[in-house]
């Protein structure tokens, strides 16, 4: 079992901004695995902005999950993420979706990424690169939770990653 992040961005030059995360993430002992295809889907909670553009990485790392967290909040500082308006635009979103079997639950952490099952736009690049991936709490693979999932909102995949 491997460890997954999920990007996405809606400022900018969207696949620059994941190009530079993959490269600063390699300076962090972060070495991308396996990419899925880039999708572009429709925002849903803050409905007031531009779409944005999603992918997940399979990556390797000795890195601990608060350290890999540290790492991946360095790299979205570096691309210019504001925190200004929760869950508005941003430059660049890096968020720990499974990492190994492990389930860490603490206030600044929660791994299983607690929102990832009701996601359409992690859902899918993650069926797409790890179909069988079982979450390490329903024990249902990404394909099973892909296909309950009731999140309505559009997912357009672009047939390119970026590895």
């Amino acid at each position: 079992m491997g460890i997954y992040l999920g990007l996405g961005s809606n400022v900018g030059d969207c696949e620059a901004q994941f190009r530079l995360a993959v490269a600063a993430l390699k300076e962090r002992d972060v070495i991308p695995w396996k990419s899925a295809s880039l999708y572009w889907t429709q925002p849903r909670d803050v409905e007031d902005q531009p779409w944005f553009l999603n992918t997940v990485l399979e990556v390797r790392t000795l890195l601990e999950p608060d350290i890999l967290m540290q790492a991946c909040l360095e790299v979205e500082q570096k691309s210019g993420r504001i925190r200004s308006v929760p869950k508005g635009p941003r430059s660049l979103d890096i968020d720990i979706l499974i990492y190994k079997n492990r389930v860490v639950d603490t206030p600044h952490l929660s791994i299983p990424h607690p929102r990832f099952r009701e996601r359409r736009f992690v859902l899918a690049p993650l069926a797409e690169i790890a179909p069988d991936l079982a979450d390490p709490v329903s024990g249902l693979t990404m394909l099973q939770l892909l296909d309950l999932c009731r999140d309505e909102g559009v997912v357009r995949r672009e047939n390119r990653g970026l590895l």
